[in-house]
């Protein structure tokens, strides 16, 4: 899979250790979709996403538009489960 320079920054930043909290919510939602993954809307700022037959439910930054530590690192644990690194 060949991710554009773009998504493969945001999947770095993603596995970079100690986490980052200034990752976009909207570059992570693009390197789902860019992977392959099917995103759907849930109730109020969930969005669920499917990878490689993995699932998880997420909740969008509000109001800030940045994703914190802890949603960096459940996005990596979704990623690392659906055989996705960096």
């Amino acid at each position: 899979m060949a991710l554009s320079a773009r998504h493969q920054k945001t999947l770095e930043a993603v596995f970079m250790r100690p986490e980052r909290s200034d990752i976009p919510w909207r570059d992570i939602e693009s390197l789902f979709e860019a992977l392959g993954a099917e995103l759907s809307a849930g109730s109020g700022s969930r969005v669920r996403v499917a990878l490689h037959g993995v699932r998880a439910v997420f909740h969008r930054p509000h109001p800030q538009r940045v994703t914190d530590k802890g949603a960096v690192r459940s996005v990596r644990r979704f990623l690392e489960a659906a055989g996705v690194r960096p």
